[in-house]
């Protein structure tokens, strides 16, 4: 498959290094922040953020908000300098490999800077936050309080990087901008392994979490061919209600792997004694069988089905309930039930930040969405998030775009019924091709003494 991404945006690094937009902010500093889950790819959006701002010419200084939107409240800023130089002396080779479409140049790539270093640089350089931001008519002063800060640090752009949670508070601020006569530019820029933002063909973080998702899944299957012994495994994957990364688990089937035996989304209701026929069939075929699950689905009555074992009292700022204990549930029941071994394996959290196998389409398109949200931002755009166009699958061809974050905001995107097959066990090949691009070629993060190093705010 031949990889081509048109980056649209990314060409601000060179068409306006010196071009003022129509809302030109002089003199004004620019934050930004990040929140929700990390990601392998959000500080190369944090990274592209940088670059834009400091080629633009048209700011004092930008500086960063640690802890998401409670940073700002606190007043935990911190300066972006250190950045700043690197692309002021054109160390940012991040950028060259952005623009460029010269496979062997990105190939060869490696991290030559602090902002390179940033780009591949895995979970959340500011920090992040899960803070629900009520409606103004609820807290006035929460507000006030705010914009006063917002005016008194002299900003006039905020950057706000995160999922759907983030896209609201986007919302709020820019609605509230807007009824008191604030000229304060607020911008989403999309980020969340889940792909579940709605409206954008995809979301930055995806892709490096499939791919991490199907190298995983396809080791497990080797793993479970050793002793030809009956066995049940079953793989737990993140996702909450959308399917998008379990879904990934049919990445791993090709020449060289048959691939999970059955893949069970959140879109579908799950039925329990359906699944343990199913399973009890497939050990009478073969002895080792592979089951991702999402952690996420539920039985027909709107259980989830990790509640009908654990009694999952925790749920944060946003409603959201911890999902944890699927696959346990599952492998004990088949213990119990059919007789033979079985693993339950939780990728949780070692999905997100997996920057060993961080795919290169990933990395790119995060640079470039940062750096399409400076772009509008300094045009005069406010109260928008940046979304990627898929134009095409091979060539793969994408481009960046702007949409109103109220039609975007508290909106989940899930998987098409389509994309499922009839008896909702596993993805149809649409769901694969969909998949596949995004999970090509490689940006190998620097390595000291044989491991990954990895930038940290204390580092700066």
């Amino acid at each position: 498959m031949r990889i081509m991404t048109i980056l649209f945006v990314s060409c601000f690094c060179i068409l306006y290094k010196n071009q003022k937009g129509t809302n030109s902010i002089m003199r004004k500093r620019v934050l930004v922040a990040q929140s929700g889950g990390p990601t392998v790819a959000i500080n190369a959006s944090l990274a592209g953020v940088i670059a834009g701002v400091v080629r633009s010419g048209e700011y004092e200084r930008i500086i960063g908000a640690a802890n998401g939107i409670l940073g700002v409240l606190n007043e935990r800023f911190t300066d972006l300098s250190i950045f700043e130089n690197d692309v002021k002396a054109g160390n940012d080779s991040i950028s060259d490999i952005v623009t460029s479409g010269n496979d062997d140049v990105q190939k060869a790539w490696c991290p030559k800077s602090q902002l390179d270093r940033l780009a591949v640089t895995p979970s959340m350089y500011l920090g992040s936050c899960r803070f629900k931001l009520p409606f103004y008519e609820e807290d006035s002063q929460l507000y006030e309080k705010i914009f006063a800060i917002l005016d008194k640090n002299d900003i006039g752009m905020f950057f706000y990087i995160g999922g759907n949670d983030s896209m609201d508070t986007i919302k709020k601020l820019s609605d509230y901008a807007i009824l008191n006569g604030s000229t304060i530019k607020f911008m989403g820029v999309p980020k969340t392994i889940d792909n579940d933002l709605a409206v954008t063909d995809h979301t930055p973080g995806y892709g490096s979490a499939a791919k991490y998702i199907a190298s995983i899944t396809k080791e497990v299957i080797r793993d479970g061919l050793v002793y030809g012994t009956k066995s049940v495994t079953i793989l737990e994957i993140m996702g909450r209600n959308a399917g998008w990364l379990t879904g990934a688990a049919a990445l791993a089937k090709g020449e060289d792997c048959e691939g999970p035996d059955m893949i069970f989304l959140p879109e579908i209701p799950f039925d329990v004694d359906e699944f343990m026929k199913k399973v009890e069939q497939l050990q009478k075929e073969k002895s080792s069988v592979v089951v991702a699950v999402s952690e996420g689905v539920k039985v027909a009555d709107g259980r989830y089905v990790c509640e009908l074992t654990d009694n999952i009292d925790y749920v944060d700022a946003f409603g959201h309930r911890q999902l944890t204990g699927t696959a346990r549930y599952l492998a004990e029941r088949i213990s119990r039930e059919v007789g033979c071994k079985t693993r339950a394996i939780e990728f949780n959290s070692l999905q997100r930040c997996a920057s060993h196998i961080v795919g290169r389409v990933d990395i790119t398109e995060a640079f470039q969405v940062g750096g399409a949200a400076v772009k509008a931002a300094f045009e005069g755009e406010t109260a928008k998030m940046i979304i990627l166009k898929r134009i095409s699958d091979d060539p793969y061809l994408c481009v960046t775009d702007l949409y109103d974050v109220h039609k975007i905001a508290n909106v989940e995107k899930k998987v098409p019924r389509e994309w499922i097959n009839e008896a909702g066990d596993y993805v149809t090949p649409e769901f694969v091709n969909y998949v596949r691009p995004l999970i090509q070629a490689e940006l190998t993060p620097m390595m000291v003494d044989g491991l990954p190093r990895h930038l940290r705010l204390e580092d700066k």
